[in-house]
């Protein structure tokens, strides 16, 4: 087996002590030392395959350079995988590991998990949803840093990271207003959690904006799939002043919104224009024609987490700023389903 190389080789290959090694690999700031010296070092080092020795690093400077992420389903929920790229790839550009632990949504389960994850030491903890809902913080999260992701607490004291549902829903009803639409439909989720409350506060306030009255008859509450987007859809566009486009809640809907046009002799958008929410790419991409939609923003979720933690544990020479209740806004995607309104 292989020998691990250690500073200690370096400094010979290099002609240098080992103290000057160490002072070098590890820049350490106020040392003299030449820009011949510290080149040949680094080179060496590199030629010699040398790895720092992250653990005796941790314990120097009390850190693990571990990261928790406890989620309940969103590990195993392919849509938001970007959520774990994310935070995966911010940890990775500060030295972070991300030790990553899917719970089920078991309370049990979730309480050994958190267990192992503090006997481990972790720097801080990402506790992640698989929506954006209102949660409890475990109590044992509360002795080390912890930031919600894509959830909020009703503490305004513990950080959160969550997409801003009433800018996206703006953002969505905007679009169709640039497009000449005033008979907007809206088809909400009949579920109690931030998203149907905020996407709907979206959809008014942009109406308001407008000058556009808001009209309770304008909007059906169903079940968030496309059985329910069918269903709502069907009873907006059976109305004698029917609406010329749709905003869904989320994209499944707009996928059974789509299919009730398509029994009533609808063309989209030529009849209807239909804008969805979530950006699932392999719905909106798979549809004909593609499904215009609002992006919910887990990659940029996920990466604000970590920055957020960084700023928990001290580390404010890598931070963005400080831990905060967060909102990130809900970009649009644009593609084919959104046009000018038929004249009707």
């Amino acid at each position: 087996m292989a020998r691990r190389i250690g500073i200690k080789d370096v400094a010979t290959a290099a002609g240098v002590s080992a103290t000057t090694v160490s002072h070098i690999l590890n820049e350490v700031e106020g040392k003299r030392i030449n820009a011949e010296t510290r080149q040949r070092v680094l080179e060496m080092a590199e030629h010699l395959g040398y790895a720092p020795n992250g653990l005796a690093r941790g314990l120097r400077l009390r850190r693990s350079n571990t990261v928790g992420f406890v989620s309940d389903q969103i590990a195993t929920t392919p849509h938001a995988g970007r959520i774990i790229l994310g935070a995966q790839e911010e940890a990775a550009k500060h030295g972070l590991v991300l030790l990553m632990l899917n719970t089920g949504g078991d309370p049990e389960l979730e309480r050994k998990e958190i267990d192992l994850l503090l006997q481990r030491q972790v720097d801080g903890v990402l506790y992640a949803s698989m929506y954006h809902r209102v949660v409890e913080l475990p109590e044992r999260l509360r002795s080390v840093p912890t930031v919600l992701l894509d959830a909020r607490s009703d503490d305004p004291a513990v950080p959160s990271v969550v997409p801003d549902e009433a800018q996206g829903g703006m953002t969505a009803v905007r679009e169709l207003l640039r497009h000449g639409h005033r008979r907007i439909g809206f088809i909400n989720n009949i579920d109690d959690i931030p998203a149907t409350h905020g996407r709907l506060e979206g959809y008014r306030r942009a109406l308001t904006e407008a000058g556009i009255a808001y009209d309770p008859g304008l909007v059906v509450a169903e079940t968030a799939d496309a059985a329910g987007g069918h269903r709502a859809a069907l009873e907006l566009l059976r109305a004698r002043a029917r609406p010329t486009a749709l905003f869904c809640f989320a994209d499944r809907m707009a996928m059974g919104a789509y299919h009730a046009a398509a029994g009533l002799g609808l063309s989209i958008p030529a009849d209807l224009s239909v804008i969805g929410f979530d950006n699932q790419e392999l719905i909106c991409d798979g549809m004909f024609p593609g499904l215009t939609t609002v992006a919910l923003p887990h990659y940029e979720m996920g990466a604000r987490a970590v920055a957020q933690l960084l700023a928990l544990t001290g580390a404010s020479d890598r931070a963005t700023g400080p831990a905060t209740q967060e909102m990130l806004p809900c970009p649009l995607t644009a593609r084919a389903s959104v046009a000018s309104p038929p004249r009707l």
